[in-house]
């Protein structure tokens, strides 16, 4: 099982050499990938904790990729209905090939109601709005000649697609995760619930016909318990998870290092 660290690219800690230097350091200590996460207009009584601050996620992981060289990138998640699909595929593209191919796409259709208003979006279409989306961006990176609106065109650049991992709950993100998507990213759940999940999610793959999907799991984990934090992460890999990202909290890049060395130390 991979380990893979958040990173903020909101409030204070997402200035421009706190990120460089957290993702350096999440590089140096080996660990998998960084994660970021997506809102794009907070309002203001609902800004505690990031001043209504929030860095572009696929702009941040661009800069990010240019920081670093191994380490992969990702969303956790970009909201899609957020975004229309051809300049989105575009910029995934982009960062993809930019990254040398080191991308994670972390994909959600969204929840808070103050964004889509600000966005003038109908938040009751945000599901078949995603599934569209994806269903376009598939289509993107699987032939040369793409057609939007009855018009043919060349999606250029085309990397390799990276994995996309459908965010959210059962049983909607399962069957989109299923059918669209490359695995399910799963967010805070505890084993024995988790693992309720993973099955349902292993029967609607087989169903469709698909490959078994891969399981993503983000969560916090407690850090100062090494015991307990070692044997949730042992639990987590019998359950077949692919990849655990360890929510981090700090204020300074000096307290993200040290919250990663124990990470390393129990992991």
């Amino acid at each position: 099982m991979e380990i893979g660290v958040t990173i903020r690219n909101m409030g204070p800690q997402s200035s421009t050499r706190t990120l460089m230097e957290c993702a350096q350091a999440a590089e140096k200590l080996d660990f998998e990938s960084l994660w970021i996460t997506d809102h794009i207009a907070i309002p203001p009584d609902d800004a505690e904790g990031s001043g209504g601050r929030y860095l572009d996620p696929l702009t941040t992981l661009a800069y990010l990729g240019g920081m670093t060289s191994r380490i992969k990138l990702g969303t956790g998640v970009v909201i899609l209905p957020y975004r229309p699909a051809l300049p989105f595929a575009k910029q995934v593209a982009t960062v993809q090939e930019l990254t040398g191919e080191r991308l994670l796409l972390g994909v959600g259709i969204g929840w808070m109601h103050a964004e889509f208003k600000a966005l003038g979006i109908d938040r009751r279409k945000r599901g078949a709005v995603s599934d569209a989306t994806l269903e376009f961006l598939n289509r993107c990176f699987a032939d040369e000649i793409v057609e939007a609106n009855g018009q043919a065109f060349l999606f250029r650049p085309q990397p390799t697609k990276p994995p996309v991992y459908v965010g959210g709950a059962a049983p909607h993100a399962l069957r989109r995760a299923a059918k669209l998507a490359d695995g399910w990213l799963p967010m805070g759940l505890e084993p024995s619930a988790l693992a309720e999940a993973i099955v349902s999610y292993r029967e609607i793959t087989a169903d469709l016909d698909r490959p078994p999907g891969r399981v993503t799991l983000m969560r916090g984990l407690p850090l100062d318990e090494p015991g307990r934090c070692q044997d949730l992460v042992g639990r987590y890999a019998e359950l077949g998870v692919e990849r655990l990202v360890c929510a981090i909290r700090y204020d300074t890049s000096a307290q993200y290092t040290d919250q990663l060395e124990s990470l390393s130390s129990i992991a």
